[in-house]
């Protein structure tokens, strides 16, 4: 199969869908890989890095999807992508559609076969795709909050873990799976108060035997997840739908009982 790695076009994204690695052992076993110039070099990738690797370099996107069987990107094709894809060609990506009717009706206009790596499940029900993106993305949010919660952002002017002779901030977390869980930790890392909202009463539990009072956890329903969201310095977000867009779980009206300069 001759398989081909454009470089990424999305605003603010920097990741490439092969690493050197990965060519290696596709080549390897007897596939050809066709990467676009510094498709990699977002990543500390060089064009010289995926020649050593086995890989063909080409001068522009179009030649990688004229020629390639399957297209492997990160992030879910823009909209001069899409119409480069073709009928019988297979795409493996982010897709991420359940927002994004364009992008639903482009891919099947294509007539390509698209495989979203946020819903590849494997035995056990798990998401082994999704799930490393969870991490990262669990890890990053109390960072970014605690940056935003900075006077000088806008913000309430407190620290996430306090100082001596002030309370800790607040942070409430709704939902307790990777996301959620890896929230919880750095938070509580932090020094912060943290309480974990979740509905299902076993990740509940495997939460408190695991992390065994790092982080409080609480069973979310609308009228717990409104007292203790007017009471947080900082929410994050953390509900999965496989497949559909996250749900709305803080409402309008929550936002306006939510602490001036609450993140």
């Amino acid at each position: 199969m001759l398989i081909g790695c454009p470089k990424e076009i999305k605003p603010q994204e920097f990741r490439i869908g092969l690493m050197p690695g990965a060519v290696f052992e596709l080549t390897e076993r007897g596939h050809q890989v066709v990467m676009e110039t510094n498709a990699g070099t977002g990543a500390g990738f060089s064009d010289e890095d995926y020649i050593a690797a086995g890989a063909e370099i080409v001068a522009s996107a179009k030649e990688v999807f004229d020629r390639a069987d399957m297209i492997v990107k990160v992030k879910e094709p823009q909209s001069g992508e899409r119409a480069m894809l073709r009928e019988g060609q297979l795409l493996f990506t982010y897709l991420h559609l359940a927002p994004d009717p364009d992008q639903t009706q482009d891919l099947l206009n294509s007539g390509c076969t698209a495989i979203a790596y946020e819903t590849v499940t494997d035995n056990n029900g798990g998401l082994p795709l999704l799930a490393p993106m969870s991490e990262v993305a669990g890890r990053l949010a109390p960072q970014v909050g605690s940056w935003t919660l900075q006077k000088a952002n806008g913000g309430r002017g407190v620290l996430l873990g306090g100082v001596a002779g002030v309370s800790p901030s607040r942070v409430l977390v709704i939902g307790g799976g990777v996301v959620g869980t890896q929230a919880a930790k750095v938070a509580a890392g932090m020094g912060a108060d943290v309480t974990v909202l979740d509905r299902s009463v076993n990740r509940l539990r495997y939460l408190d035997d695991v992390f065994g009072g790092t982080f409080k956890n609480t069973y979310a329903t609308k009228a717990i997840t409104a007292e203790l969201a007017a009471q947080a310095d900082l929410i994050i977000g953390a509900v999965l739908v496989p497949g559909a867009a996250a749900p709305k779980l803080i409402t309008r009206a929550q936002l306006s009982d939510l602490k001036p300069g609450a993140a």
